[in-house]
Protein backbone atom coordinates (compact mmCIF):
# COMPACT_ATOMS: atom_id res chain seq x y z
CA UNK A 1 0.00 0.00 0.00
CA UNK A 2 1.02 3.25 -1.35
CA UNK A 3 0.42 6.45 1.40
CA UNK A 4 0.92 10.06 0.58
CA UNK A 5 1.94 11.16 3.85
CA UNK A 6 2.01 15.42 4.59
CA UNK A 7 4.82 16.47 6.53
CA UNK A 8 5.13 20.12 6.02
CA UNK A 9 4.79 21.44 10.16
CA UNK A 10 8.26 19.99 9.88
CA UNK A 11 9.10 23.46 8.46
CA UNK A 12 6.75 25.91 10.17
CA UNK A 13 8.71 28.62 12.47
CA UNK A 14 7.51 26.12 15.92
CA UNK A 15 6.72 22.78 14.57
CA UNK A 16 5.63 21.74 18.23
CA UNK A 17 3.44 19.01 18.76
CA UNK A 18 1.94 18.21 15.54
CA UNK A 19 5.38 17.03 13.93
CA UNK A 20 6.79 15.45 17.01
CA UNK A 21 3.64 13.10 16.78
CA UNK A 22 3.77 12.98 12.52
CA UNK A 23 7.49 12.44 12.80
CA UNK A 24 7.50 9.59 15.28
CA UNK A 25 4.34 7.61 13.53
CA UNK A 26 6.47 7.79 10.53
CA UNK A 27 9.49 5.75 11.94
CA UNK A 28 7.24 3.48 13.49
CA UNK A 29 5.19 3.08 9.90
CA UNK A 30 8.84 2.69 8.10
CA UNK A 31 9.25 -0.16 9.67
CA UNK A 32 6.33 -2.39 8.39
CA UNK A 33 6.99 -4.12 5.31
CA UNK A 34 3.04 -3.54 4.13
CA UNK A 35 3.55 0.28 3.80
CA UNK A 36 5.25 2.28 1.36
CA UNK A 37 5.18 5.74 3.09
CA UNK A 38 5.88 9.00 1.17
CA UNK A 39 6.64 12.53 2.50
CA UNK A 40 4.31 15.67 0.81
CA UNK A 41 5.55 19.08 1.71
CA UNK A 42 5.40 22.82 0.27
CA UNK A 43 8.17 23.91 -2.16
CA UNK A 44 11.42 24.24 0.17
CA UNK A 45 14.71 25.33 -1.02
CA UNK A 46 16.39 23.49 2.44
CA UNK A 47 15.61 20.83 4.07
CA UNK A 48 13.88 20.70 7.59
CA UNK A 49 16.16 21.58 10.16
CA UNK A 50 17.08 18.82 12.72
CA UNK A 51 15.68 17.44 14.83
CA UNK A 52 12.69 17.98 12.56
CA UNK A 53 14.05 16.31 9.38
CA UNK A 54 11.46 13.46 7.93
CA UNK A 55 12.84 9.81 8.47
CA UNK A 56 10.94 9.12 5.05
CA UNK A 57 11.78 10.19 1.63
CA UNK A 58 9.79 13.59 1.05
CA UNK A 59 8.11 14.76 -2.19
CA UNK A 60 7.55 18.59 -3.24
CA UNK A 61 4.67 20.38 -4.56
CA UNK A 62 5.15 22.97 -6.68
CA UNK A 63 3.81 26.04 -4.45
CA UNK A 64 5.14 27.73 -1.09
CA UNK A 65 3.59 27.08 1.80
CA UNK A 66 0.97 30.00 2.05
CA UNK A 67 -0.19 29.43 -1.85
CA UNK A 68 -0.15 25.69 -1.07
CA UNK A 69 -2.42 26.12 2.33
CA UNK A 70 -4.41 28.63 0.36
CA UNK A 71 -4.62 26.53 -3.07
CA UNK A 72 -5.48 23.04 -1.38
CA UNK A 73 -8.58 25.47 0.80
CA UNK A 74 -9.81 27.39 -2.08
CA UNK A 75 -9.03 25.83 -5.45
CA UNK A 76 -8.38 21.94 -4.02
CA UNK A 77 -5.54 21.82 -6.00
CA UNK A 78 -2.81 20.64 -6.56
CA UNK A 79 -3.35 17.02 -6.28
CA UNK A 80 -0.43 15.06 -4.27
CA UNK A 81 -0.10 12.77 -6.61
CA UNK A 82 1.58 15.74 -8.78
CA UNK A 83 4.92 15.18 -6.34
CA UNK A 84 4.06 11.71 -5.37
CA UNK A 85 2.62 9.54 -7.79
CA UNK A 86 -0.48 6.82 -7.68
CA UNK A 87 -1.43 6.12 -4.03
CA UNK A 88 -3.80 4.31 -2.01
CA UNK A 89 -4.32 6.63 0.67
CA UNK A 90 -3.84 10.64 1.39
CA UNK A 91 -3.23 11.04 5.39
CA UNK A 92 -3.35 14.32 5.99
CA UNK A 93 -1.46 14.89 9.48
CA UNK A 94 -2.11 18.36 10.12
CA UNK A 95 -5.32 20.22 9.64
CA UNK A 96 -4.27 21.33 6.12
CA UNK A 97 -6.20 19.63 4.16
CA UNK A 98 -5.07 18.09 0.54
CA UNK A 99 -7.94 17.94 -2.02
CA UNK A 100 -9.17 14.12 -1.82
CA UNK A 101 -7.63 12.79 -4.77
CA UNK A 102 -7.42 9.10 -2.86
CA UNK A 103 -9.08 7.65 0.23
CA UNK A 104 -8.49 10.87 3.30
CA UNK A 105 -7.44 10.24 6.34
CA UNK A 106 -6.90 12.90 8.75
CA UNK A 107 -5.78 13.57 12.04
CA UNK A 108 -6.97 16.23 14.56
CA UNK A 109 -5.21 17.06 17.74
CA UNK A 110 -7.15 19.70 18.55
CA UNK A 111 -9.77 21.90 17.97
CA UNK A 112 -8.78 24.81 20.01
CA UNK A 113 -9.25 27.60 17.72
CA UNK A 114 -13.22 26.75 18.29
CA UNK A 115 -12.92 27.06 22.10
CA UNK A 116 -10.10 29.75 22.05
CA UNK A 117 -10.88 31.86 19.07
CA UNK A 118 -9.67 34.85 20.54
CA UNK A 119 -6.26 32.82 20.91
CA UNK A 120 -6.01 33.09 16.68
CA UNK A 121 -5.36 35.67 14.31
CA UNK A 122 -8.58 36.90 12.14
CA UNK A 123 -5.85 34.57 9.20
CA UNK A 124 -6.02 31.56 11.35
CA UNK A 125 -9.58 31.49 12.31
CA UNK A 126 -10.39 31.70 8.43
CA UNK A 127 -8.18 29.02 7.80
CA UNK A 128 -8.80 26.39 10.31
CA UNK A 129 -12.79 27.06 9.73
CA UNK A 130 -11.89 26.17 6.11
CA UNK A 131 -9.93 23.07 7.19
CA UNK A 132 -12.93 22.07 9.74
CA UNK A 133 -15.56 22.66 6.38
CA UNK A 134 -13.34 20.54 3.93
CA UNK A 135 -12.71 18.01 6.59
CA UNK A 136 -16.14 17.30 7.27
CA UNK A 137 -16.91 17.02 3.61
CA UNK A 138 -14.40 15.19 2.76
CA UNK A 139 -12.48 13.31 5.42
CA UNK A 140 -13.07 9.78 5.03
CA UNK A 141 -11.54 8.42 8.90
CA UNK A 142 -10.28 11.13 11.71
CA UNK A 143 -8.04 10.28 14.20
CA UNK A 144 -8.19 11.82 17.67
CA UNK A 145 -5.53 11.82 19.40
CA UNK A 146 -7.28 11.79 22.42
CA UNK A 147 -11.10 10.92 23.77
CA UNK A 148 -11.77 14.38 24.58
CA UNK A 149 -10.63 15.73 20.89
CA UNK A 150 -13.01 13.18 19.64
CA UNK A 151 -15.99 14.37 21.56
CA UNK A 152 -14.91 17.67 20.42
CA UNK A 153 -15.04 16.43 16.60
CA UNK A 154 -18.16 14.79 17.66
CA UNK A 155 -19.49 17.92 18.79
CA UNK A 156 -18.01 19.95 16.00
CA UNK A 157 -20.41 18.33 13.01
CA UNK A 158 -18.01 14.93 12.18
CA UNK A 159 -20.64 11.77 12.55
CA UNK A 160 -18.99 9.56 15.02
CA UNK A 161 -18.45 6.27 12.75
CA UNK A 162 -15.97 8.85 11.00
CA UNK A 163 -13.95 8.90 14.23
CA UNK A 164 -11.21 6.71 15.88
CA UNK A 165 -9.26 7.31 19.04
CA UNK A 166 -5.97 7.17 17.83
CA UNK A 167 -3.46 7.75 21.00
CA UNK A 168 -0.13 8.77 20.53
CA UNK A 169 3.40 7.14 21.76
CA UNK A 170 6.42 8.17 23.79
CA UNK A 171 10.10 6.63 23.41
CA UNK A 172 11.32 6.37 26.93
CA UNK A 173 15.30 6.50 27.31
CA UNK A 174 16.81 7.31 30.36
CA UNK A 175 18.54 10.33 31.08
CA UNK A 176 21.82 10.88 31.30
CA UNK A 177 24.00 13.96 32.84
CA UNK A 178 21.62 15.15 35.04
CA UNK A 179 24.32 16.85 37.30
CA UNK A 180 26.15 18.36 34.21
CA UNK A 181 22.83 19.32 32.31
CA UNK A 182 21.60 21.20 35.61
CA UNK A 183 25.17 22.76 35.96
CA UNK A 184 25.01 24.01 32.58
CA UNK A 185 21.22 25.95 32.62
CA UNK A 186 22.64 27.10 35.56
CA UNK A 187 20.07 25.45 38.12
CA UNK A 188 21.44 24.84 41.79
CA UNK A 189 18.29 25.29 43.41
CA UNK A 190 15.12 22.68 43.51
CA UNK A 191 12.93 23.32 40.85
CA UNK A 192 9.55 22.94 39.59
CA UNK A 193 9.39 22.30 35.64
CA UNK A 194 7.17 22.77 32.90
CA UNK A 195 7.45 22.61 28.98
CA UNK A 196 5.85 23.74 25.66
CA UNK A 197 5.54 26.27 23.19
CA UNK A 198 4.86 29.92 25.05
CA UNK A 199 1.37 30.50 23.61
CA UNK A 200 -2.14 31.60 25.64
CA UNK A 201 -3.65 27.92 25.87
CA UNK A 202 -0.73 27.01 27.83
CA UNK A 203 -2.03 28.68 30.84
CA UNK A 204 1.32 30.42 32.11
CA UNK A 205 -0.29 33.39 33.40
CA UNK A 206 -2.09 30.91 36.29
CA UNK A 207 1.09 28.64 36.99
CA UNK A 208 2.77 31.86 37.50
CA UNK A 209 0.08 33.31 39.88
CA UNK A 210 0.63 29.63 41.39
CA UNK A 211 4.09 28.95 41.76
CA UNK A 212 4.03 33.13 43.22
CA UNK A 213 1.96 31.60 46.08
CA UNK A 214 4.41 28.81 47.14
CA UNK A 215 6.34 29.68 50.16
CA UNK A 216 9.03 27.37 49.25
CA UNK A 217 12.55 27.82 47.89
CA UNK A 218 12.03 26.92 44.83
CA UNK A 219 12.31 27.72 41.18
CA UNK A 220 10.25 27.83 38.09
CA UNK A 221 11.40 26.53 35.09
CA UNK A 222 9.79 27.12 31.70
CA UNK A 223 11.21 25.06 28.32
CA UNK A 224 10.33 25.72 25.00
CA UNK A 225 9.96 28.17 21.88
CA UNK A 226 8.00 31.32 22.09
CA UNK A 227 5.25 31.17 20.16
CA UNK A 228 2.67 33.87 20.15
CA UNK A 229 0.56 35.84 22.28
CA UNK A 230 1.68 35.78 25.40
CA UNK A 231 4.72 37.49 27.16
CA UNK A 232 6.36 35.65 30.10
CA UNK A 233 7.41 37.83 33.11
CA UNK A 234 10.86 36.71 34.14
CA UNK A 235 12.05 37.03 37.79
CA UNK A 236 14.71 36.05 39.81
CA UNK A 237 13.13 32.88 40.62
CA UNK A 238 11.54 31.98 37.41
CA UNK A 239 13.82 31.05 34.43
CA UNK A 240 12.92 30.85 30.61
CA UNK A 241 15.53 28.39 28.89
CA UNK A 242 13.59 28.35 25.45
CA UNK A 243 13.88 25.08 23.32
CA UNK A 244 16.62 22.56 24.23
CA UNK A 245 17.46 19.57 22.70
CA UNK A 246 15.78 16.50 23.83
CA UNK A 247 18.93 14.88 25.78
CA UNK A 248 18.94 18.04 27.74
CA UNK A 249 15.08 17.81 28.07
CA UNK A 250 15.36 14.32 29.38
CA UNK A 251 17.91 15.19 32.18
CA UNK A 252 15.91 18.64 33.18
CA UNK A 253 12.48 16.49 33.38
CA UNK A 254 14.38 14.17 35.31
CA UNK A 255 16.01 16.61 37.49
CA UNK A 256 12.82 18.24 38.42
CA UNK A 257 11.12 18.34 41.48
CA UNK A 258 7.74 18.19 39.61
CA UNK A 259 6.88 18.49 36.55
CA UNK A 260 3.22 20.98 36.45
CA UNK A 261 1.31 21.20 33.12
CA UNK A 262 -2.12 23.02 33.58
CA UNK A 263 -2.60 23.52 30.08
CA UNK A 264 -6.41 24.67 28.82
CA UNK A 265 -6.54 22.60 26.04
CA UNK A 266 -4.10 19.82 24.58
CA UNK A 267 -4.24 17.14 21.85
CA UNK A 268 -2.73 15.01 23.64
CA UNK A 269 0.12 15.87 25.88
CA UNK A 270 3.44 15.06 25.30
CA UNK A 271 4.95 16.34 27.94
CA UNK A 272 3.42 14.65 31.02
CA UNK A 273 4.12 11.27 29.75
CA UNK A 274 7.52 12.35 28.74
CA UNK A 275 7.75 13.53 33.09
CA UNK A 276 6.28 10.62 33.76
CA UNK A 277 8.96 8.21 31.99
CA UNK A 278 11.66 10.17 33.84
CA UNK A 279 9.63 9.52 37.63
CA UNK A 280 9.08 12.92 37.98
CA UNK A 281 5.81 13.80 39.72
CA UNK A 282 3.01 15.40 37.18
CA UNK A 283 0.67 18.29 38.19
CA UNK A 284 -2.03 18.74 35.21
CA UNK A 285 -5.25 19.79 34.38
CA UNK A 286 -8.99 18.27 35.16
CA UNK A 287 -11.40 17.88 32.41
CA UNK A 288 -8.70 17.87 29.39
CA UNK A 289 -7.07 15.18 27.60
CA UNK A 290 -3.93 15.57 29.70
CA UNK A 291 -6.29 13.44 32.69
CA UNK A 292 -6.57 10.86 30.51
CA UNK A 293 -3.17 10.16 30.32
CA UNK A 294 -2.27 11.48 34.25
CA UNK A 295 -4.85 9.24 34.94
CA UNK A 296 -4.36 8.21 38.41
CA UNK A 297 -0.68 8.26 38.28
CA UNK A 298 -1.04 12.25 38.26
CA UNK A 299 -2.44 15.16 40.67
CA UNK A 300 -5.36 16.84 39.00
CA UNK A 301 -6.43 20.14 39.38
CA UNK A 302 -8.34 23.15 38.08
CA UNK A 303 -6.47 24.74 35.44
CA UNK A 304 -8.69 27.92 35.87
CA UNK A 305 -7.77 28.11 39.70
CA UNK A 306 -4.12 29.26 40.30
CA UNK A 307 -4.96 28.26 44.35
CA UNK A 308 -5.74 24.67 42.91
CA UNK A 309 -2.75 24.71 41.16
CA UNK A 310 -0.12 25.62 43.94
CA UNK A 311 -2.34 23.48 46.16
CA UNK A 312 -1.40 20.38 43.52
CA UNK A 313 2.18 21.58 43.92
CA UNK A 314 2.43 21.26 47.26
CA UNK A 315 1.03 17.68 47.23
CA UNK A 316 3.79 16.71 44.44
CA UNK A 317 6.46 18.13 46.22
CA UNK A 318 4.82 16.03 49.83
CA UNK A 319 4.70 12.84 48.04
CA UNK A 320 6.65 9.40 47.96
CA UNK A 321 7.88 7.35 45.78
CA UNK A 322 4.12 6.28 44.46
CA UNK A 323 3.67 9.02 42.04
CA UNK A 324 6.90 7.88 40.00
CA UNK A 325 6.51 4.15 39.88
CA UNK A 326 1.89 4.64 39.11
CA UNK A 327 4.19 7.04 36.15
CA UNK A 328 6.35 4.48 35.15
CA UNK A 329 3.15 2.04 34.55
CA UNK A 330 1.11 4.50 32.85
CA UNK A 331 3.99 5.73 30.10
CA UNK A 332 4.34 1.94 29.05
CA UNK A 333 0.75 1.98 28.00
CA UNK A 334 1.45 4.49 25.00
CA UNK A 335 3.73 3.03 22.45
CA UNK A 336 3.98 4.01 18.86
CA UNK A 337 3.63 0.97 17.87
CA UNK A 338 0.12 0.60 19.22
CA UNK A 339 -0.52 3.65 17.46
CA UNK A 340 0.77 2.66 14.22
CA UNK A 341 -1.16 -0.68 14.37
CA UNK A 342 -4.14 1.51 14.43
CA UNK A 343 -3.30 4.02 11.81
CA UNK A 344 -2.85 0.89 9.62
CA UNK A 345 -6.01 -0.35 10.43
CA UNK A 346 -7.29 2.67 9.26
CA UNK A 347 -5.45 2.86 6.18
CA UNK A 348 -6.83 -0.81 5.35
CA UNK A 349 -10.48 0.37 6.15
CA UNK A 350 -10.73 3.25 3.70
CA UNK A 351 -8.71 1.27 0.81
CA UNK A 352 -11.40 -1.29 0.49
CA UNK A 353 -13.81 1.24 0.07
Amino acid sequence: MRVAFTLEQCWHRVPGGTAVAALELARELERRAEIELIGVAAAHRRPAPEPWRPPIPVRRLPLPRLALYESWHLLRRPRVQWATGPVDVVHATGVAMPPRTAPLVLTIHDLSFLEYPEHFSRAGLRFFRRALELARREADLVLCSSEATLEHCAAAGFERERLRHVPLGVRVQAAAGVAEVRSRYGLSAPYVLWTGTVEPRKNLPRLLTAFAALDRELELVLVGPRGWNEDVPISSNVKLLGFVPADDLRALYAGAEVFCFPSLMEGFGFPVLEAMAQGTPVVTSRGTSTEELAGEAGILVDPLDSASIAAGIERALASDGRLADAGRARVAEYTWSRTADLVLQAYEQVSLR
